[in-house]
């Protein structure tokens, strides 16, 4: 995600940093590049003048101007600044309630009904409480029962009821949750394709019966400087406690994000980063700005490890390693695992200095594809022959080539690659270094 405005601001800030000191003169040209970033970004001109204020204020201080390193003084500027923007906190929920109502508002195709069952999700597995889900929409065509089969295929509670008045629903789940045990009720409202005073009225009415710890706007980010008008819309006749970013994983630009807080002064709360319902996380602004500014991730990266990654499983495949016993089926298993972290691309991304790699990325096959295919191939084989691959023979990596459908060079080459690794990391885990300089395979 961001990935164009991403590129922009590292190429400004290179030539920044190649400055033996900062003038008014070269920060002059970093900020035209800056705004130029931003406003291809559909960053809100708005925000663009108020970030770019700050910017050349910090920048222009004698704090800067007599630095050892001014060009990594003015990324710390930006760096400062965006996060200013972003909102310097994460914000939560709140849960004081009994049950804490959490209301869900937006325009239609900005997946409303698929963020209520993601934040359920989030709320069951993340804060270890118990969320319930009614959906108020009796306007769209199946909006109700796009939510009730959301929730049944991840065990969610959700009050289903006849349609009628959505104030009387709501009134009416309120009451299946007390009797439910419920700790967090979110009600999925109906949306338009645009702001209209019918909508408001009715999420006032809604807001007003339910008394809702927190209403948040679900908004597509893809929208980019749009997102800011209808978050303003909302915010006046609502009133707003939080934005939930959808359709992040499709938004190379950033122009939503960069723009919603700063203009309406709601925080971001959550990212919705794919279509699955697994595919949500609470927003961070400092680590969104450190990927963004290509610092890398790694807190985000080793909480992802912990999820997916088991501690026997790891120690028990640091053992073979060892012992040269890594199979073929071991390797696939850790194929698995980086798959559930989100890909080899995204992991990369969260690395420190990656940017450079990431440029490289993108004139090659995706290594994600590439894994792919990789997967695909031992998956075409026997379980004998995952546990052994000294077993293939000329007939069986045939089979496993119009299996997989690659090419029996592929399978040669993927053999021998995994070979090679195998007998490298082996002498890694051994604590052998040295003797393996320059002979890592491209694996």
């Amino acid at each position: 995600m961001f990935n164009q405005l991403s590129d922009r601001f590292l190429a400004t800030l290179k030539k920044v940093k190649g400055q033996h000191r900062i003038s008014e003169s070269n920060i002059d040209e970093a900020i035209r590049d800056i705004r130029l970033a931003l406003l291809e970004a559909d960053v809100n001109f708005k925000v663009v003048k108020t970030f770019l204020d700050r910017v050349k204020v910090k920048a222009l201080g004698q704090d800067v101007l007599t630095s050892v390193s001014p060009g990594q003084q003015f990324t710390k500027i930006v760096h400062d600044e965006l996060i200013s923007i972003l909102g310097q906190d994460t914000s939560n929920l709140n849960l004081k309630g009994q049950p804490s109502v959490a209301m869900i508002v937006g325009l239609n195709g900005a997946g409303k009904t698929t963020t209520s069952a993601k934040l359920a999700l989030y709320i069951r597995q993340k804060l270890k409480r118990k969320p319930g889900l009614i959906s108020v929409d009796i306007y769209r065509p199946a909006a109700r029962e796009q939510l009730q089969i959301l929730a049944k295929q991840n065990s969610i509670p959700i009050c289903e009821i006849a349609d009628g008045d959505p104030v009387e629903m709501a009134n009416q789940a309120l009451a299946w949750a007390r009797e439910n045990f419920v700790d967090v009720l979110i009600v999925d409202t109906a949306g338009r394709m645009q702001v209209d005073a019918d909508l408001m009225n009715e999420l006032a009415r809604l807001k007003a019966s339910l008394k809702p710890q927190d209403v948040l706007l679900v908004a597509d980010s893809q929208l980019g400087q749009q997102s800011v008008n209808v978050a303003e819309g909302f915010q006046k006749a609502v009133g707003l406690t939080g934005v939930i970013l959808t359709k992040i994983d499709g938004d190379a630009r950033g122009g939503a994000a960069l723009s919603i807080r700063e203009a309406v002064g709601v925080p971001i709360q959550f990212l919705g980063t794919g279509e699955k319902v697994g595919a949500f996380e609470p927003f961070h602004p400092d680590r969104l700005v450190s990927r963004l500014l290509d610092m890398g991730d790694v807190i985000t990266l080793v909480e992802k490890a912990q999820e997916v990654i088991d501690e026997k499983s790891a120690k028990e495949a640091a053992r073979k390693l060892a012992k040269a016993k890594f199979t073929v089926d071991d390797f696939l298993k850790q194929l698995q695992m980086l798959k559930k972290m989100g890909g080899m691309e995204s992991l990369l991304s969260m690395l420190p200095g990656m940017g450079q790699v990431s440029q490289q990325l993108k004139k090659m096959t995706p290594p994600d594809q590439e894994l792919k295919k990789i997967e695909v191939l031992i998956q075409s084989m026997t379980l004998e022959e995952r546990a052994n691959h000294k077993v293939l023979n000329g007939s069986r990596r045939l089979r496993i080539a119009k299996g997989s459908g690659l090419q029996v060079s592929d399978v040669n080459r993927f053999i021998d690659q995994f070979e090679k690794s195998q007998k490298v990391m082996s002498q890694m885990m051994k604590g052998g270094l040295g003797g393996t300089r320059g002979r890592f395979p491209q694996f």
